[in-house]
């Protein structure tokens, strides 16, 4: 399956379902939300890391990446600063650049959400950053409890942000399909009356 094949396919599940759909593997920190709960990415990991309270790296970033690419920044633990705003968001999304989610701060909120470029981050904050130019480009990063590596699948929604592994991406796919075919199932059960303990069978297991 193509890449393209691949992102639209999971473009079509929840962050929530893929990272169940792999043995509860992937999941950033909660910390990093959309800064407007609307907002949905899915695309191809393009993985940076700042130097703290420095941003030329991520104008350097959105430069090289490619249409389709998701910029995903290790902030390296300093969350203080607006690294990213309105002006990088124009340029970015000119480029074809799918969506940023970084483990730091942004600013500019209003206006990023006026343009729909899609913004996962740890909050916002008014406070600038250096310009000193060191940092780390298309090279695996560790956020959280998990390594991005170049290519991996990124995919954002209100609830967070999943990483999906390259190499897992279609198996992820085929049980994403099936975990949504018997949640369909479920949901029937549901409607008709059954309760959630009756058709998962834990009255019995554990005698309620």
């Amino acid at each position: 399956m193509e890449t393209k094949d691949i992102i639209l396919a999971l473009s079509k599940f929840s962050a929530a379902t893929l990272h169940e759909s792999m043995g509860k593997y992937g999941d950033l920190p909660s910390g990093i939300k959309p800064i407007s709960h609307k907002m949905k990415v899915c695309g191809t990991a393009y993985p940076v890391k700042t130097m703290p309270c420095d941003n030329i790296i991520l104008h350097r970033a959105y430069a090289y990446a490619k249409p389709g690419d998701v910029l995903v920044v290790d902030c390296s633990g300093y969350y203080e600063a607006g690294y990213w705003g309105d002006l990088m968001s124009l340029g970015a999304k000119t480029q074809g650049i799918a969506g940023l989610v970084i483990d730091g701060c942004v600013r500019d909120a209003d206006d990023i959400e006026a343009m729909n470029f899609p913004i996962f981050s740890r909050g916002l904050c008014i406070k600038g950053t250096g310009k000193y130019g060191d940092g780390i480009l298309n090279a695996p990063i560790i956020i959280g409890n998990w390594t991005i590596h170049p290519g991996d699948f990124i995919v954002g929604d209100r609830d967070g942000v999943v990483v999906v592994p390259h190499e897992k991406a279609l198996d992820t796919i085929k049980n994403a399909n099936a975990r949504e075919e018997k949640e369909a199932s479920v949901r029937k059960e549901l409607l008709a009356g059954k309760t959630s303990i009756q058709i998962y069978g834990w009255d019995k297991k554990f005698g309620f």
